[in-house]
């Protein structure tokens, strides 16, 4: 299967999970669960929230982020991956003077 983004439309998303500033994704969807290219854009971040049915892969292509996954804290930088399992909590905030780009992955399970 060929998932082609550059024919997906975009959204933007103000306050994604109660979190602040913007983000704009573009989302493929199937029973299996998403594929997500994503930005959050500087000041934003995505609010606390549990994945209760999913595990949420979160590989970052560029800027800098933080992310909280049930209180733990981690950094994010290009090239590092952010998994929150099923039934945990997590948030993600762009603290980098640029954008914050991830492919995010939502595996139904």
């Amino acid at each position: 299967m060929l998932i082609n983004f550059n024919d997906e439309k975009e959204m933007t998303i103000p306050c994604m999970n109660n979190g602040t500033g913007m983000m704009t994704a573009k989302m493929f969807v199937d029973n299996g669960g998403k594929i997500i290219p994503c930005t959050i854009h500087k000041g934003g971040s995505i609010g606390t929230h549990c994945h209760e049915t999913s595990d949420d892969i979160n590989y970052v292509l560029s800027g800098e982020g933080k992310a909280i996954c049930d209180g733990i804290e981690e950094t994010l930088t290009a090239g590092c991956c952010h998994i929150c399992k099923k039934g945990s909590k997590h948030s993600i905030t762009n603290i980098g003077d640029k954008e914050l780009v991830l492919l995010t992955i939502v595996v139904e399970r």
